[in-house]
């Protein structure tokens, strides 16, 4: 039986191509347009595996828009090509729309991420009923061994292909091509005790060594190179005062942070606006302080995860999980998908679902 397992995983890692990726293209806007081009020719993405919306410019919706002119179109498209088996992963393009406006407080009822729905169509095709409040269990969270396949794990693996301009998101995915395993992962605590910094500890026990900087004081990590993974509490942290890290990111490179609303938007802040505190209210931008997911997109990453509304400590992504996942040469949507607990929940993963550093 041990020899098809291992067969079962080369045909899983042989499977990574755009044969596998469906791309999502908002028609209604040009960059989302430009944008889906770019990567279905840089990735070999089939003809038939783009589908193109016809929805709001907007990132935000109500749930009667997400169904009719996302979610259905998105079934339409694999159901009209027969792809519902051969689509692992769904890639939206910058211009589609990010976040879903429920009913009731936002941390508690139908608030959630487009990205994070839409992971659950795959199961919804098969007849899964799924309730709008409160999150679902992640069926691929903390599957360290299991080879991401269908019909096994009835979701999608959906990330966005998005950064605060064209060039931007065509640099990310240059950079995702060019990716290999090597450089540094830079794990940062914030110097207090609790299940976080459990999991950056237990993250960076699981990586080789030679290739982790940790700093568990109340320090914060700034200026540091050769960056391939990176984990913290971003704004947070109560020390870290500085928007951006300094950090210089190899191609490939991924991060993560424990944030709320870092993901509230996708679109860019003032140069000269900085994180701050909930007191200094006179200094949001889009309706918070913190720290912002496409900061290091803008700065060099290759991929990010974020979250639209409150996911709570619990809702983030496991750096414990995500980073070994990456560096023992999962592709970019499986590594981030196994380290979060929650869909139809807040979680967005921004960058090219096939980005790998292959084997260390």
């Amino acid at each position: 039986m041990r020899w098809l397992f291992l067969l079962a995983s080369a045909v899983a890692l042989q499977a990574q191509t755009g044969r596998q990726v469906l791309l999502v293209v908002n028609g209604s806007d040009p960059v989302s347009r430009q944008l889906g081009d770019y990567y279905r020719q840089r990735r070999a993405v089939p003809p038939s595996n783009v589908c193109v919306l016809q929805t709001h410019t907007g990132e935000e919706i109500d749930w009667q828009t997400y169904v009719v002119q996302v979610e259905r179109p998105v079934e339409a498209c694999l159901q009209k090509n027969g792809l519902r088996d051969q689509i692992l992963y769904i890639a939206l393009t910058m211009g589609v729309p990010l976040k879903i406006q429920g009913s009731g407080e936002k941390w508690t009822a139908e608030y959630g991420s487009v990205d994070s729905e839409l992971a659950l169509l795959y199961g919804k095709m098969l007849g899964d009923k799924f309730g709008r409040a409160g999150p679902v269990p992640n069926p691929f969270f903390m599957q360290r061994d299991a080879p991401f396949q269908h019909p096994r794990f009835r979701i999608y693996l959906v990330t966005r292909l998005a950064a605060y301009d064209l060039a931007g998101a065509k640099a990310m995915i240059d950079r995702s091509l060019a990716a290999r395993n090597r450089g540094k992962f830079v794990i940062d605590w914030n110097g207090t005790n609790g299940p976080g910094n459990e999991w950056l500890a237990t993250a960076a026990m699981l990586l080789p060594r030679d290739r982790v900087v940790q700093d568990s004081t109340p320090k914060v990590l700034y200026g540091q190179k050769d960056v391939i993974g990176y984990a913290s509490w971003g704004s947070n942290d109560g020390n870290r005062k500085q928007r951006w890290t300094g950090f210089e990111w190899l191609p490939g490179a991924i991060a993560t942070e424990y944030v709320s609303t870092n993901a509230r938007t996708l679109k860019r802040p003032p140069d000269s606006w900085n994180i701050t505190s909930y007191e200094d209210r006179a200094h949001f931008f889009a309706e918070s302080p913190q720290s912002m997911s496409l900061d290091y997109i803008q700065e060099g990453a290759s991929g990010v995860s974020g979250n639209t509304y409150e996911p709570f400590l619990t809702g983030c992504a496991r750096p414990d999980y995500l980073l070994p996942a990456y560096y023992e040469g999962r592709n970019l949507a499986e590594s981030y998908y196994q380290a979060i607990p929650f869909l139809s929940w807040q979680g967005v993963v921004i960058g090219d679902p096939l980005c790998s550093l292959g084997k260390p």
